[in-house]
């Protein structure tokens, strides 16, 4: 399955120091449309729709809350993943058995470490441990345009696309031009590849379609385009980052027939 949705547009401003030129506009790792990993916040565009009661399949950064529409609460065996307090185990859907665990090292610390667990018989069992970075300012469990921070949640993992073709995705892969980008990051580091491979975090998203759709169910001054994408050696605007092989592999990991959910937030946080 592949989309069809094309988007076009123009630049939009970035933070001061920091240099950001897109081919198009994208809704990529950050707060509004057209911003990137690394990038400085970009105005709200006019064309977001009017909030509602909430995305499908997410937790709107409230490890507390299941996520909206994604079933019942995950069983005993979620207590193996470790980290993880009891509201934020119980918002990790009953039928999710692959999930991606994001730790991000401190709640103001755009560093943090991902591993892959899947659901068994026995009980929750580790795969890959990787790096990765997250938000220039850290964590916020009330994530808003142009914050600089990662959203704490439970969120589904349903669509991936990038601007190379499809490395083996289980996923439905958007396969675009409109994923490319170019300019240099916080830390002056290049941006070029960085959607090279993405999958979408359903935050403040539309389920379903490609990470390039520009609905914004809360309103978009709630943020969005917040990614799981290919690392550029610096902080993101809201997206996690991983290197490029660690994107191929997490591509051809995750299954939707596995409902597969990202846990994310701060150390801290994520005890609760």
């Amino acid at each position: 399955m592949s989309f069809s949705i094309k988007r076009t547009g123009g630049v939009r401003p970035a933070l001061s120091a920091v240099v950001l030129v897109l081919s198009v506009a994208l809704t990529g790792c950050g707060g509004g449309t057209g911003s990137t990993g690394g990038a400085g916040p970009s105005a709200a565009g006019t064309d977001a729709p009017a909030a509602s009661s909430g995305a499908a399949g997410t937790t709107q950064a409230r490890p507390s809350r299941p996520s909206a529409g994604a079933g019942s609460s995950a069983g005993a065996d979620s207590a193996r993943l470790p980290g993880l307090g009891p509201r934020t185990r119980a918002a990790i859907p009953g039928k999710a058995r692959q999930v991606v665990l994001v730790t991000g090292r401190g709640r103001n610390s755009p560093v943090a470490e991902v591993t892959l667990y899947r659901r068994t018989d026995a009980g929750w069992e580790p795969g890959a441990e990787w790096p990765a970075h997250n938000a220039l300012r850290g964590w916020t469990d009330d994530h808003h345009a142009g914050d600089l921070r990662s959203p704490v949640g439970v969120f589904a993992l349903t669509d991936a696309g990038g601007l190379l073709a499809d490395p083996g995705s289980k996923l439905p892969y958007d396969r675009s031009g409109g994923f490319s980008v170019t300019g240099t990051g916080f830390e002056g580091e290049p941006l070029a590849g960085s959607f090279d491979y993405v999958v979408a975090i359903n935050y403040n998203r539309e389920p379903g379609t490609s990470p390039r759709d520009w609905t914004r169910p809360l309103g978009a001054g709630r943020g969005g385009g917040i990614w799981l994408h290919v690392d550029h050696g610096g902080p993101t605007h809201g997206c996690v980052s991983l290197a490029q092989g660690h994107m191929k592999e997490l591509l051809r990991t995750l299954d939707p027939a596995e409902h597969p959910v990202v846990v994310m937030g701060d150390a801290a946080s994520l005890t609760r």
